[in-house]
């Protein structure tokens, strides 16, 4: 009987390898010629391949398991040498990177544009190549970040290893900076590059330091709008049938659905975490002079920096005029990270771990977390990161 079971068991693992080989082949076979752009930067990442410790995870690309759109090479071929030319003329530029109002606009680019950065490319590599091999440590943080981006790219979790390759190409670029903190750099440029869906996935590590300057964020009831239920600890709220009898202060929501947050930021980084339902909501931050009163657009002109769910589909930071963001980022959970000093405010997918939008401006106004919903049935609930607490029936909540 064993030996049965074995003659059944070997002829199927037989098969199984030579399907696998199958199908190894045949992938080898029907693989296209690359483009010239492709082709680039297949040469570039072996070029800092060689020369950066630990970057393992650039083999994918340098073998071609990794292929790239053409759009996306030619696009990251231009970026580069934008970033090229700029630590060129600012040496002395701690981040070494150039602000997007810098670099071309890659939608009119052309041929000669393309070939052009080529050989700005081509002119570092050179001085790359004269480097001995494995010469330039990237740091540690790097390399748990290089291997995070690995197992994720693995899992089909992130198209290409793009992002991968712009931390390589950022770390031997500045290795005047503090190795512990490139990757935190490399994601604030690339927030402030890239203000929409910057990276599809944050690293741990990174997202880890997001998260360490989580704050308790509680609704003032003294701005929310007379429509609104507030919970009995200040973290919830949705919209009730009548409006209740309080007394309008110049600072309470009459018009939308709104509220801000007791606690005001002038300084520093914080982080604060929104669940948003799918029913419509804006979340974000509200300036200190702000008006609140009516119906007046809340964007960057009247003092709000926030995103803007409408009709359930139609997600917006509003901006002016707006600016619409890809329906593939409708997040459920959306993390609010302010960096007062930097300039920035930017928003993410939490389930994703995925950056959404990013706003860059100088602050020189306290600034209060806002919250608007037009649910009637489901809370939209703020919670510090690590908080799990919820409600099992959101109409057995207490409200104020």
């Amino acid at each position: 009987m064993m030996q049965c079971l074995q003659f059944l068991v070997e002829p199927t693992k037989n098969v199984t390898i030579k399907f696998k080989e199958f199908l190894k082949k045949s992938k080898n076979e029907k693989r296209e010629p690359l483009d010239e752009s492709q082709q680039f930067i297949v040469n570039l990442a072996q070029d800092l391949r060689r020369v950066c410790q630990r970057s393992e995870v650039l083999d994918h690309i340098s073998s071609c398991e990794d292929v790239w759109p053409i759009l996306t090479c030619r696009a990251v071929i231009l970026e580069c040498a934008s970033v090229l030319e700029s630590k060129l003329k600012r040496p002395m530029q701690t981040d070494g990177w150039p602000e997007r109002s810098d670099w071309k606009d890659l939608t009119l680019t052309s041929e000669q544009d393309v070939e052009s950065a080529k050989r700005v490319i081509l002119t570092w590599t050179k001085d790359l190549r004269a480097q001995p091999e494995q010469s330039v440590w990237p740091g540690e943080q790097v390399v748990v970040v290089l291997d995070d981006f690995e197992e994720h790219w693995r899992r089909g979790h992130m198209a290409t290893l793009q992002s991968a390759m712009e931390l390589v190409l950022w770390a031997l670029l500045n290795k005047e900076l503090d190795k512990e903190n490139i990757p935190q750099k490399w994601l604030m440029w690339k927030q402030r590059s890239q203000k929409i869906g910057a990276t599809p996935y944050i690293p741990h590590t990174v997202w880890d330091w997001i998260c360490d300057v989580g704050v308790k964020v509680t609704l003032d009831l003294d701005t929310a709008n007379p429509d609104l239920l507030i919970s009995e600890d200040e973290k919830r709220m949705r919209c009730g049938f009548d409006r209740k009898d309080v007394p309008n202060y110049h600072q309470r929501f009459d018009g939308w659905w709104c509220a801000v947050g007791t606690e005001s930021f002038s300084s520093g980084r914080h982080y604060w975490e929104v669940d948003v339902g799918e029913m419509d909501w804006r979340i974000g931050v509200a300036k200190e002079s702000a008006l609140r009163k009516g119906f007046k657009s809340l964007n960057t002109d009247t003092g709000y920096l926030t995103l803007l769910l409408e009709r359930g589909t139609e997600l917006k930071a509003l901006t002016v005029p707006f600016t619409s963001l890809p329906a593939t980022t409708l997040p459920r959970k959306v993390g609010i990270h302010l960096d007062f000093d930097a300039g920035q405010l930017s928003f993410y997918d939490v389930e994703r771990r995925s950056h959404i939008y990013t706003y860059n401006e100088t602050f020189d106004d306290k600034l209060f977390p806002l919250f608007g919903t037009v649910e009637i049935v489901k809370d939209l609930v703020i919670r510090s990161p690590g908080d799990r607490s919820h409600c099992v029936c959101p109409g057995i909540c207490l409200w104020a």
